[in-house]
């Protein structure tokens, strides 16, 4: 019986498999709750600048936070605070769940960018840290859940 010849299967150095190029292209999906909506969208649509797609975007965001500008919607107050009210209640969800894991306060989670005379973050301050805390929260949980490892 002749022998068949034989098949490379392992890219050539440099070269990604197809299955490997097509995990980095991915956009994320899953996305359950208003929150979450919003930041999947933004993350596939930044996936497009990125070779790595999706996961490049959520390691520049977890990297630098949306305190790197790299979010242009949560920027000026006026928008953290818009996007804070608007996602409040999942905001607060992730938060106590945070505080409840941790067993650690908003002040030590936050430390000293989290204003002690604003507990219930009524002011700008404790808003804006919130609102990128939950934009930054809900990016986990859909790398997480689309096994995206940061």
């Amino acid at each position: 019986m002749k022998e068949l010849p034989t098949i490379k299967t392992t890219p050539e150095p440099g070269c990604k498999s197809r299955r490997e190029n097509m995990n980095k292209q991915r956009k994320i999906t899953g996305a359950k709750t208003r929150l979450e909506r919003n930041v999947q969208k933004w993350v596939n649509e930044q996936a497009a600048e990125y070779d790595s797609g999706a996961e490049g975007v959520l390691k520049d965001l977890f990297y630098g936070g949306c305190a790197s500008g790299m979010v242009g919607h949560l920027i000026y107050y006026a928008d953290t605070l818009k996007f804070f009210a608007t996602h409040r209640r999942e905001i607060s969800a992730l938060l106590s769940e945070l505080v409840a894991n941790t067993g650690d306060s908003p002040e030590k989670l936050f430390g000293d960018k989290w204003d002690k005379l604003d507990p219930l973050a009524q002011e700008t301050q404790n808003r804006n840290l919130l609102a990128w805390f939950g934009f930054e929260e809900t990016a986990r949980h859909l790398a997480d859940r689309n096994e995206i490892e940061i």
